[in-house]
């Protein structure tokens, strides 16, 4: 018989070697930003989240925020840390049900520690227990928090999330949501997705809200104030849900004109795009001060500035044409905003030419000969305009130019049936221009890269448009498409 001798300390090497496993041996920290090169800190590497569970409490009176969030992920590296992006007050977190440790770094990560290493591919549930007043964080010299007289808001873009819940905040990783959160009883809270349950308690009153379907992180939102709440149902079936700021002033009467026409727009649009793909749709309208809407998931924002003018569906018809082309194919990165922002606008020209106010080809025409080829306009490549060009005008404009360009390349038919057909085949998912134009010269049958290319990322006008036409007239639906030209300006 031949005996191993092992000494105490070859014991104690050889226990911890077996306590931990060889996957996550070698583990790393998970990357600070996802990598998307306008915002490199957006975001976080390591890991993908499935869920958003958060149970908050909030005072309008003191603005103070206190919650707690439930984060359900998989690792997707052996991880030592991994950073969320967030910037209240933490007190705890756990993973895994294990005290982690944790501290803040940069303008808005929180930098997370477990006990032990994770091992790539397996689940993680994340507690964290925060509390703060948004209104007193900025990072980067901006705020997104938006303080009302009678509450707050959270509704802003590229990013909206750090204010009020951490994230993996980035379009690309997208998660389903309950958002629970109890105010003092006379306000509301409003979020995205469906009204399950509200309970009433010693004062307060709980909302709980769902989102069933993949939802990104500057796509959640969250209304809390003095509302009025309107219900309805669309004549295709879609339940519909707007609320209204109970002091709106002068603005009342527009904003309801125009978001009451929500589940009339959304069947309309339902006939370009194909089903609704959410289970509610609808808006708010807060007492804010800011100017721009936003397609916040199946509850738009919109700014009372929008309705200053009176009545404005087309704004309306732009926010919700964004929950197929923008909510439920989200982009891949924020260079791909075309994906979102073209088709947006180009919704408007459809709309346009449904009210008998214009077409589609006379807005194009109108677009194309109102900006002179020495026009800064056509500097800005809506395929790829830069961080700081990423809500210029010309992607709005220039980017439906582009859709109406492929709609005359293509024909009607084609164009219609990619229309209607791109969001069906990327639902719930993430996809950018290239996987666009994969996608429509698979259904067209024609090779689009040189049309892609002139319109989107070429930084000069094209040598025509669809059509010449020397002095087109201004289409009657111009003026209240240009008063959205703003609409995610902020």
């Amino acid at each position: 018989m031949h005996r191993r001798i092992l000494v105490p300390g070859a014991l104690a090497a050889a226990s911890v070697l077996l306590a931990i496993p060889a996957s996550a041996a070698g583990a790393s920290p998970g990357a600070p930003g996802i990598g998307d090169p306008y915002y490199p800190a957006y975001g976080n590497g390591g890991y993908d989240v499935s869920h958003y569970d958060l149970r908050l409490t909030y005072q309008p009176a003191t603005d103070r925020l206190e919650g707690t969030a439930t984060v359900l992920a998989r690792t997707t590296q052996d991880l030592s840390s991994f950073d969320l992006d967030f910037l209240l007050d933490v007190s705890e977190v756990r993973v895994n049900g294990v005290t982690a440790s944790f501290a803040a770094s940069g303008e808005h990560e929180l930098v997370v520690t477990p006990k032990s290493p994770l091992v790539k591919g397996t689940p993680v549930t994340v507690v964290v227990r925060y509390a703060g007043v948004p209104s007193t964080k900025s990072a980067y010299g901006f705020s997104t928090w938006h303080r009302t007289p009678d509450g707050a808001v959270a509704a802003d873009e590229p990013e909206s999330a750090w204010w009020w819940f951490p994230s993996n905040d980035h379009p690309l990783d997208k998660a389903t949501y309950d958002v629970s959160v109890a105010v003092p009883d006379g306000t509301r809270a409003i979020s995205n997705g469906t009204l399950r349950s509200t309970t009433s308690r010693l004062g307060w009153t709980r909302y709980n809200w769902r989102q069933d379907k993949p939802q990104a992180t500057y796509l959640a939102t969250l209304a809390l104030g003095r509302f009025d709440i309107t219900t309805s149902t669309s004549e295709g079936g879609v339940p519909v849900v707007n609320a209204y700021s109970r002091d709106l002033g002068d603005d009342d009467g527009a904003a309801r004109a125009s978001v009451e026409r929500t589940g009339e727009i959304v069947d309309w649009l339902s006939g370009y795009f194909g089903p609704y793909p959410f289970g509610s749709a609808g808006g708010y309208v807060p007492n804010t001060t800011t100017s721009y809407a936003l397609e916040t998931q199946t509850r738009v924002f919109y700014s009372p500035r929008q309705f200053a003018n009176g009545s404005n569906t087309s704004v309306v018809v732009h926010e919700l044409a964004h929950q197929w082309y923008g909510d439920s194919v989200s982009l891949k990165g924020w260079r791909d905003i075309w994906l979102n922002e073209g088709f947006a606008r180009y919704a408007q020209w459809l709309w346009s030419e449904h009210e008998g106010e214009g077409t589609a080809q006379e807005l194009a025409d109108y677009v194309y000969a109102s900006h002179p080829a020495d026009d800064p306009f056509w500097t800005v490549k809506p395929g790829d305009p830069g961080a700081e060009n990423q809500f210029d005008t010309a992607v709005y404009d220039r980017g439906a130019l582009a859709v109406q360009a492929l709609r005359n390349e293509i024909g009607d038919d084609a164009f219609f049936a990619v229309l209607k057909g791109w969001p069906r085949t990327y639902a719930y998912g993430s996809a950018d221009i290239a996987d666009f134009r994969a996608y429509a010269e698979q259904v067209s049958g024609k090779p689009l890269e040189a049309l892609f290319d002139t319109w989107l990322f070429r930084p000069s006008k094209p040598a025509s448009g669809a059509r010449t036409v020397a002095a087109p007239v201004r289409p009657k639906s111009w003026q209240k498409i240009a008063a959205t030209n703003s609409v995610h300006q902020n």
